[in-house]
């Protein structure tokens, strides 16, 4: 607020945040602030939001609903608070889920699965007996190939470029980053 009255309204205020800002937004707004960037920083997220403030205003679009009845996900995580909000997040937008609480239990459901058992895997990178990474290779190996081929999408603390790069090496077919955003999550599982 104080720097907004002092440089007016001709400049824009960005604010960089690792926390979900949905829930502080319309009271930054009220104070001033132009837009909000999610941290670890992306190129291509600092670029779009740098961009906003120079456009013209535009109501913003509905948000998309997405619906995933039927499909079937296993969800590997070994952290039981970030099995809860996924949990959550996956059966409300319709998901049936199975949860692998570390990358060795999920490499032998999936070994043991059929095909069409599962549609995707939403894949944790660091757990305690076997990482996703390697995980993920095992699972590229697997005899069956509607098991060996299910799109893995990576989900990790660590969502700097270098980290992104490593999951798509390791054979994941997308990354998103946590704390988990559930627009960003439902859009990475519908693309």
């Amino acid at each position: 607020r104080r720097i907004r009255q002092i440089i007016g309204d001709s400049h824009p205020i960005i604010v960089l945040t690792a926390y979900d800002w949905s829930d502080i937004e319309e009271e930054a707004r009220e104070a001033g602030v132009t837009a909000f960037c999610s941290k670890p920083l992306f190129l291509s997220e600092l670029r779009d939001v740098l961009s906003q403030p120079f456009r013209v205003k535009q109501d913003p679009p509905e948000p998309k609903k997405y619906d995933f009845t039927g499909k079937n996900i296993l969800l590997v995580e070994d952290n039981k608070l970030n099995q809860e909000i996924a949990l959550s997040i996956l059966k409300e937008a319709g998901f049936r889920v199975q949860v692998a609480d570390d990358g060795d239990v999920a490499v032998e459901l999936l070994r043991k699965a059929h095909a069409g058992q599962y549609d995707l895997v939403l894949m944790d990178i660091q757990m305690p007996k076997m990482d996703g990474y390697t995980a993920t290779r095992q699972i590229r190996t697997l005899p069956d190939g509607g098991i060996a081929n299910l799109p893995i999408i990576a989900m990790t603390a660590n969502a700097f470029e270098e980290d992104r790069k490593r999951a798509i090496e390791a054979g994941m077919n997308g990354h998103i980053a946590k704390p988990i955003e559930v627009n960003a999550l439902l859009k990475t599982l519908d693309d």
